[in-house]
């Protein structure tokens, strides 16, 4: 309790400073943090790698791959799984190239 009974309570302020409040930390014990995003994808890899094996132990059954006169005979899982890597490094390279290349152009800019 307050010693004078008439003091409004802070927290009940009808008019509190907007740009205070915007400026405050927050105060919240659960919020995140490096720690628990760390968790939470490493829980998410874990589950990802799971469904990997799943998949991989499903698709067994051997294929028949032609590329460029070559002929491999691999398990379905791992000529998809190659194909997707593929297809990633692919992606990943022009993607890396296209940011050089508006780097570069923002640095010459005036």
């Amino acid at each position: 309790m307050s010693e004078h009974p008439t003091d409004p309570d802070p927290d009940l302020d009808p008019d509190p400073d907007p740009q205070a409040t915007a400026q405050a930390p927050a105060k919240d014990p659960l919020r995140a943090s490096r720690v628990s995003r760390f968790w939470a994808a490493l829980a998410a890899l874990v589950v990802l790698l799971l469904f990997l094996v799943v998949f991989v132990a499903q698709n067994t059954e051997r294929v028949t791959v032609h590329f460029l006169g070559w002929e491999w005979h691999p398990p379905l899982a791992v000529a998809m799984l190659v194909a997707v890597l593929v297809g990633l490094a692919i992606t990943v390279t022009a993607g890396t190239l296209r940011i050089w290349q508006v780097h570069r152009r923002v640095r010459r800019a005036p």
